[in-house]
């Protein structure tokens, strides 16, 4: 009779599950990233112990839409996770944002089906990164932007960044030691424009999916490009010749923004 009642009272518990879709911001100076890691502070370990609290004790694991690296920021990072119950979107929201640490901010929080998956429903991603070119550099971003005092052509950049759209391989803009097999995505934007009022470049990306520092490589080349110690052909070069060894620097951390996710109805 015991086990007739457990079975019977299974999926009664899995009914009352709520699902919600947060979109969020942080600044990403003081994470060693945004996924949960041994011996350091981490985006998710911040928000699920928020949720924990809210959730009366009881865990909450959260499932983000993509992981950013130790020092990189976001604007539009989107999670889900799962509550007992209906609650207020509005009241959750805040109390996410309010007992969260003030370098994590909760921008929206909506109820969703329960199939929904911030990391496995088809979506396209938005990066943009920051390069302060002035001399001396903005001190007041030193976390925010990544310092490049050296001179640069914008007209070769602007060349250059074109040949990145499109579907390629980016295995020669691919962090070595990447577990990733399949190393094709599609850029369908890539673009730089110069922020005259701060003395900026801003480089935005947009496509399916990107690998293991692949913009962080792609920007660090493209300023080589820039400064002309590589040629514009170097992108096609990089591409079909699938050799990281061929393309620029890494850029560094503080300037990489995840701006914004979209996903498919």
């Amino acid at each position: 009779m015991k086990i007739i009642l457990l079975l019977l009272a299974f999926p009664a518990t899995i009914d009352l599950m709520t699902r919600y879709k947060a979109i969020i911001s942080y600044d990403g100076h003081d994470f060693a990233g945004f996924q949960r890691q041994p011996h350091a502070r981490s985006v998710q370990e911040e928000i699920e112990k928020t949720l924990t609290r809210i959730n009366k004790g009881q865990p909450v694991v959260i499932h983000g839409a993509g992981r950013t690296d130790s020092g990189v920021h976001a604007l539009g990072q989107v999670l889900h996770f799962d509550l007992p119950e209906k609650r207020d979107e509005e009241k959750l929201r805040f109390a996410l944002d309010t007992q969260t640490p003030e370098d994590i901010d909760f921008i929206s929080v909506e109820r969703v089906s329960d199939d929904f998956h911030a990391r496995y429903n088809k979506h396209s991603k938005t990066y943009e990164f920051l390069v302060d070119i002035g001399r001396p550099k903005n001190p007041m971003m030193r976390y925010y932007a990544t310092h490049y005092p050296y001179p640069l052509e914008l007209s070769l950049i602007e060349e250059a960044i074109t040949q990145l759209e499109g579907t390629h391989d980016f295995t020669g803009f691919t962090a070595s030691g990447t577990s990733v097999e399949d190393k094709v995505r599609t850029i369908t934007e890539a673009k730089v424009r110069y922020d005259i009022e701060r003395n900026f470049l801003v480089f935005t990306f947009s496509g399916n999916g990107f690998l293991y520092k692949q913009i962080r490589n792609m920007v660090g080349t493209l300023l080589k490009i820039g400064n002309k110690r590589m040629p514009v052909e170097q992108i096609q070069r990089i591409l079909a010749k699938k050799d990281r060894h061929l393309a620029g620097p890494t850029a560094g951390p503080n300037g990489l923004y995840l701006k914004e996710i979209r996903y498919e109805e």
